[in-house]
């Protein structure tokens, strides 16, 4: 979607051709990250034609365009086999080197980077084919997990500002007792800055840095965004009797963030359109953007990046614990933002982790079905929905300060951080403007029926028993 760019013309025939050969050395490159981003750049150079493209695609990678999780690194080991293929667009060849076993990605064909030498392999975060300063696994791995905890850090802060300020406390726009549920204006936020940086300007920013992508989309986006607390809120209204209200809630919820992520989505590719006409304006008189010395591509940079948030980690860890530990004992105000923010990073890993699921299907070997359905944020949504009503009606049965401000922490962070509107949203749109309609209809009725069946049954059935 490139508002500089031609639309992609009319192909007869597949547009992706693959071609294999076993080589014993190993690689990092991740097939499915490199089509992921490939589909996204053609959905920002042509709404219009990207259904034609995602139509010619293996539908797991529609299930792993947002978020492929920690499968790239999980599975390095046993990449042996390499593919290197070829996109036309706008009758310009891209080539996309790497293995089919997983990885990292790298740029996609307009990114906003220019690089010195357009004809050579663009280097990548986590292996540099060839390069001297290659990451080891372990220290790649642990990058992710400290990029992916500082994001989540803010990500918590502002979904509980946001709280704050639209709340009754403030604003009063959202309220407990209302369809406009308390973490509305946080999900809506999430999901127009996923259409941003999750889909137009991701290739841009990967092409920077793997590392900060996924902190960005995954790490912040994910943890600002929360799929438990607003099932929850349905759930809660629902089990007082306000079933109107519960279903007002969901319908609207879910198409505020689809407006959301598409408004963001056409935003995005306004801005960015505007971006490369600058660039172009600058170097017709002279003056050529290097973005070059932004990329995060030598062992010096990203030593040094990962030393500034090994830091900031360790800073906001350790005062998060003590201000949680400190409040929580005087229940002062603020213990359930600080508690949420100590258990927020584990949050954020196991979503992470779960995410390696998305593109996978049920069964073996060739034999998998419904590799479409992104069954990683499936699953954390619903378990994270799960836990959330269990520890609300455990609340409600010990009934003390102290154990609903902890509880209350632990829902903020760790399970807000677990469950995500943002990525569940972007992969709905994702479908949508692919054209498979009764897929994205599926699974969005999937994850809300299983998270509000189990939440009746785990919260609701017990309140109405117990006359809680």
């Amino acid at each position: 979607m490139d508002s500089g760019g031609h639309p992609l013309g009319a192909r007869s025939g597949s547009l992706l051709s693959r071609r294999s050969s076993r080589q014993g050395s190993r690689g990092s490159i991740s097939l499915s990250r490199e089509m992921g981003d490939s589909i996204l750049n053609s959905m920002r150079r042509s709404l219009q034609s990207a259904e034609q493209l995602l139509g010619d695609v293996d539908s797991s990678l529609l299930a792993q365009v947002i978020d492929s999780g920690d499968r790239g690194l999980a599975f390095e080991d046993d990449a042996d086999e390499e593919v290197e293929n070829t996109l036309e667009i706008d009758d310009t060849p891209t080539r996309i080197h790497g293995t089919n076993s997983h990885g990292t990605s790298v740029v996609t064909p307009v990114s906003l980077m220019e690089p010195k030498d357009t004809t050579a392999n663009v280097p990548t975060n986590s292996s540099i084919k060839g390069e001297p300063y290659k990451l080891s696994w372990m220290l790649d791995y642990a990058s992710y997990l400290i990029h992916l905890a500082v994001f989540g850090f803010l990500g918590v802060f502002t979904r509980y500002g946001l709280q704050k300020l639209f709340g009754p406390g403030c604003l009063a726009l959202t309220s407990d007792q209302s369809p406009l549920y308390l973490d509305l204006p946080s999900n809506m936020l999430g999901s127009f800055l996923m259409g941003w940086f999750g889909i137009i300007f991701k290739a841009d920013i990967r092409h920077i840095s793997d590392h900060l992508i996924v902190g960005i989309t995954t790490g912040y986006m994910g943890s600002l965004t929360t799929f438990s607390g607003w099932n929850q809120k349905m759930i809660n209204l629902s089990s007082k009797g306000h079933w109107v209200y519960a279903v007002a809630g969901i319908v609207l919820g879910m198409f505020i963030v689809n407006e959301s992520i598409t408004v963001g989505a056409e935003t995005g590719e306004r801005l960015r359109g505007w971006i490369l006409k600058c660039i172009r304006e600058k170097s017709s008189v002279g003056s050529k953007c290097d973005w070059e010395h932004w990329r995060v591509d030598t062992r010096t940079k990203h030593s040094m990046l990962l030393a500034a948030m090994v830091i900031l980690l360790s800073l906001l860890w350790i005062l998060s614990i003590v201000l949680a530990i400190v409040k929580v004992h005087s229940l002062a105000d603020g213990a359930v933002l600080w508690l949420g923010c100590s258990v927020a990073p584990p949050g954020v890993w196991l979503r992470w982790y779960m995410a390696r699921l998305n593109g996978g299907g049920i069964g073996i070997g060739k034999h998998r079905h419904l590799k479409w359905l992104p069954f990683g944020t499936l699953a954390a949504n619903v378990l994270a929905a799960a836990i959330m009503a269990a520890l609300s009606v455990t609340a409600k049965a010990v009934h003390t300060k102290r154990s609903t401000a902890v509880l209350n922490g632990v829902q903020l962070g760790f399970l807000g951080c677990l469950s995500t509107v943002s990525t569940f949203a972007a992969e709905v749109y994702t479908m949508r403007r692919s054209g498979q309609i009764a897929k994205a209809f599926v699974y969005a009725a999937a994850t809300f029926i299983l998270s509000f069946v189990l939440g009746t049954l785990i919260y609701s059935v017990p309140v109405w028993v117990e006359h809680y």
